[in-house]
């Protein structure tokens, strides 16, 4: 099975390992069929997006250890739901992303110019 695409058209990177992310738990933002949120963009959450996110009802910073979640902090990197980063754009709270680690299909519900605005470095890094 070939390794999945980022938006680059390159290979997918790893988004994060600490905290774990992506919808496998992997590191990764791939994707499959029982990915229902479409978890694919590798962002790089700050405290405007977390409080966002938390007033639409997904509460990021909040632990869940039944989920093994820690909740995340500013600086945390983690692969994040299509529709929640266009919503968060639409709203002018959309965090910055990770290109090399944002998978290909995010281009199917955004453009790829709005990606690149909020691009870190276009690089992962594991952190």
């Amino acid at each position: 099975m070939p390794l999945p695409k980022n938006v680059l058209g390159t290979e997918l990177e790893t988004c994060c390992t600490d905290p774990m992310t992506g919808f496998y738990r992997d590191g990764c933002c791939r994707t499959g069929p029982d990915d229902l949120g479409l978890h694919l963009v590798c962002v790089e959450v700050n405290d405007e997006f977390l409080a966002f996110s938390k007033s639409r009802g997904n509460d990021l910073s909040t632990p869940i250890p039944q989920y093994q979640f820690p909740g995340l902090v500013a600086g945390d990197r983690w692969c994040l739901c299509v529709q929640r980063w266009k919503e968060a754009l639409e709203a002018d709270m959309a965090p910055p992303i990770v290109l090399a680690a944002t998978h290909i299909s995010a281009l199917e519900f955004v453009d790829l110019e709005d990606l690149q605005a909020y691009a870190i470095d276009g690089a992962a890094d594991n952190s």
